[in-house]
């Protein structure tokens, strides 16, 4: 309903939403792990867990693991899932969780950091053994703009579908190139150094995280799992769309792919004493 506008001589308008490739996401329901399958990891900061999805882990040693699961809501396969491994309280400067860098060139026309400025509606599955106020954040690519949000978990273990939408930011940089345009983070903790006011755009570099939300990282083994990841413009969010298992691996290839010799004179020498060998990529790289 809140999609349709009605006019005082009975015509309505729709807004229209339902449109293809419209998720700025990739990898949004987790199905792609071509780095670590189904093992579990303790990644330390910016290290993939599944495709597309990095740790943040300010401290030198990680502080909870990563694994994709097959623990998932109706509808999806597989989700990412993310357990606490102490009970630590996060000190000075450091943050804690998961996030995805979106492509500028995916991105710009969103025009953030105009006047014109769209809004962004981020929905997704999560499960937690915890229930609370949690949290996660928009940023840009050097985080001197950042909107923490909040969303609530009702019942512990159990899948439910949230829904947060961001304004557009109209102050800040936003690379529009290959760079980073923007950063969606999930979190899982943080310092009051690296937390604002939740549901409002900071000026104040590195704010990744809602004041006064559940620190996951703060519970021994602590579990959230997270699916079914949609970013897309507007305030309105849309049912997630599927795409097939190979056109989501060839989106991620853009950014890492496994390669292998080639077969034809796929290994030589020169010299006695160097050797080398040849591999071509599948998929024409970011940078």
């Amino acid at each position: 309903s809140d999609a349709i506008t009605l006019a005082s001589d009975g015509t309505a308008t729709a807004k229209i939403t339902n449109r293809s490739n419209i998720n700025l996401i990739k990898n949004g329901d987790m199905q792609i792990s071509q780095r670590n399958g189904t093992s579990s990891i303790s990644p330390t900061n910016n290290i993939f867990t599944v495709d597309r999805w990095q740790a943040v882990n300010d401290n030198a040693s990680s502080k909870f693991t990563a694994q994709q699961v097959t623990e998932a809501p109706v509808g999806f396969h597989n989700s990412l899932k993310l357990t606490s491994s102490s009970a630590y309280t996060p000190a000075s400067n450091e943050v804690f969780g998961v996030g995805q860098k979106i492509e500028g060139l995916d991105t710009n026309w969103l025009e953030f950091g105009s006047a014109n400025a769209k809004s962004i509606t981020i929905s997704f599955h999560v499960r937690s053994s915890l229930t609370g106020t949690f949290g996660g954040s928009v940023l840009n690519s050097d985080m001197t703009r950042g909107y923490p949000f909040t969303y609530t978990i009702s019942s512990a273990d159990t899948w439910e579908k949230k829904t947060v939408t961001v304004a557009g930011a109209t102050g800040g940089t936003w690379l529009t190139n290959n760079g980073i345009g923007i950063r969606v983070h999930f979190g899982l903790g943080a310092n009051a150094s690296r937390s604002g006011t939740a549901n409002q755009w900071s000026s104040t570099q590195y704010t990744f995280f809602p004041t006064g939300a559940t620190q996951v990282i703060s519970t021994n083994a602590a579990t959230l799992y997270l699916t079914g990841v949609k970013v897309e413009e507007g305030d309105v969010a849309t049912d997630f769309e599927h795409r097939s298992y190979g056109d989501e691996l060839q989106r991620c290839k853009r950014y890492y792919e496994i390669v292998y010799p080639g077969t034809a004179n796929p290994c030589w020498t020169w010299a006695s004493t160097h050797a080398g060998w040849r591999a071509v990529f599948e998929v024409e790289k970011r940078a």
